[in-house]
């Protein structure tokens, strides 16, 4: 048999993956960062998560574009106070396999016959995928892909005349910490121009049985997303984590109005990662902390966007006022 071929520690340790398990696994709690999860296999189980019972969020979102796209974008191509009305170019940020987007982009070319959509994602397999029934589905679009962290930026989309619209849907939002999420949006809003506009949808407050079974599905695919990262890490920094060691927690943290998902070790045992010349001690209870996703009143968006340098022109929610989404214009 041959050797597995590992990378130097001064190779692996600087690779975002490498430095993000490094930092994550050494620091009290230990932590690991959600964009982990998107390899091949846990964006391929995240599309099969948005599709169960309990997980609303998904479905409920999508019935809000189903009754609203046109309302939408509509709104998004409205004159400003000092402006005209003018055609969109779509951003999204997360785009995945963009299944609710077909929605809004179908809106768009009913309103302007053609549209851009800039796809921002960390999978390359979602991205394909998105492209491919995208482009095949609806007509007139113009899909322009990049991979990559949307966090570091919307990269360079050359002027065109058209109004940008940023898609920041999913209640992707509630996986950062409020401040990270401050610094996010005002990071976008540094990069757009006064009139340009943002969608974002995000998941409200709500009973905490909901909550709590959207992220703990009785057939326990959220369970092997989170426990997916394990492998990613085994696979690509060669380390030795059992799986069957690890169980996925989760809980309700209300003081901070969140979601919590975790990796329980069910026992005292070692961890080794060669390539980060790391070894790990887990004691029997000791928890991985792999996820956040913090809930929304609508008075809390309303006052983070107006922090960041936007004002809210509209939001449309579901009828159980379960889910909000917000479009906003830069000041």
């Amino acid at each position: 048999m041959n050797a597995v071929s590992l990378p130097r520690l001064s190779e692996a340790v600087y690779t975002p993956l490498g430095s993000e398990v490094y930092r994550g696994l050494t620091a009290r709690p230990r932590t690991l960062s959600p964009w982990l999860f998107y390899d091949q296999e846990g964006s391929r189980l995240f599309e099969e998560i948005t599709t169960l019972d309990e997980y609303y969020l998904t479905r409920t979102e999508r019935t809000i574009f189903e009754a609203n796209a046109d309302a939408i974008i509509a709104a998004a191509s409205a004159p400003t106070p000092h402006g005209i009305e003018r055609d969109l170019t779509i951003i999204e940020l997360g785009a995945g396999t963009a299944t609710k987007t077909g929605l809004l982009l179908r809106a768009a070319i009913r309103r302007q016959e053609a549209v851009t959509y800039h796809a921002i994602d960390v999978s390359e397999s979602a991205l394909d995928e998105a492209q491919q029934h995208l482009t095949a589905a609806i007509p007139g679009i113009t899909f322009e892909p990049r991979v990559g962290d949307y966090t570091e930026g919307l990269g360079v989309i050359p002027p065109d005349g058209t109004r940008r619209l940023v898609l920041y849907i999913g209640s992707s939002l509630g996986n950062f910490e409020p401040e990270e999420a401050r610094r996010l949006l005002l990071g976008v809003r540094n990069q757009l121009a006064p009139g340009d506009m943002l969608l974002l949808g995000v998941d409200m407050v709500k009973d905490i049985s909901t909550l709590v079974a959207a992220y703990d599905d009785a057939s326990g695919v959220t369970a092997a997303f989170n426990r997916n990262v394990l492998t990613r890490i085994n696979r690509e920094l060669g380390a030795d984590f059992d799986l069957m060691k690890f169980r996925h927690k989760v809980r309700w943290n209300g003081a901070h109005s969140r979601i919590e998902m975790h990796l329980e070790s069910l026992l005292a045992h070692d961890i080794s990662i060669p390539s980060l010349d790391l070894s790990l001690a887990f004691r029997r209870g000791e928890t991985i902390h792999t996820e956040n996703s913090y809930k929304f009143t609508t008075e809390g968006v309303q006052h983070l966007l107006t922090q960041t340098g936007f004002t809210v022109v509209d939001r449309w929610t579901d009828p159980q006022r379960w889910f909000g989404v917000f479009l906003a214009r830069v000041h």
